[in-house]
């Protein structure tokens, strides 16, 4: 999706939710969509307040808020007390390999899986509404770094 639809999304859903317009949550919207990386809520508050200046932190949270209520960022991971998010504009679902030394992301989707766990369900008779994928271990950089033969 565009960004000038997204943005226009944005606004329609701001008017719905009584929320106010600002040009700082538009301009927000923009850099996280342009962030092309996972992040943690404080990184991406030093990024935007050392590079843009455009916010306060109070507004810079209270906005990645009302973008996960919209549906654009959802959280992702929880690991080492941190939450990781992720910019997904789309409704494309896809899982996540975390490595534990360097935390390197890698997404990956897998039909096998996503029919496992759809059979799974239906097995069970349970009604599935969402569901995320995490496994943790080390990448192929890592692994070559503490020399680590592949399996």
């Amino acid at each position: 999706m565009d960004t000038k639809r997204l943005k226009e999304e944005f606004v329609d859903f701001l008017k719905k939710h009584h929320q106010k317009i600002t040009k700082s949550r538009l301009e927000l919207l923009d850099i996280i969509a342009n962030y092309k990386k996972h992040f943690e809520i404080e990184e991406l508050v030093t990024y935007i307040q050392r590079t843009k200046k455009l916010a306060s932190r109070a507004t810079i949270y209270r906005t990645i808020k009302l973008l996960m209520d919209f549906g654009v960022i959802k959280e992702i991971i929880k690991q080492n007390n941190k939450t990781i998010y992720e910019f997904c504009p789309s409704e494309s679902h896809h899982d996540h390999l975390i490595c534990t030394s360097c935390n390197k992301i890698i997404e990956f989707l897998n039909e096998d899986i996503e029919k496992l766990q759809e059979e799974i369900c239906k097995s069970h008779k349970f009604l599935p509404t969402h569901h995320r994928l995490e496994i943790f271990g080390l990448c192929k950089e890592c692994q070559k770094k503490l020399h680590i033969k592949e399996k």
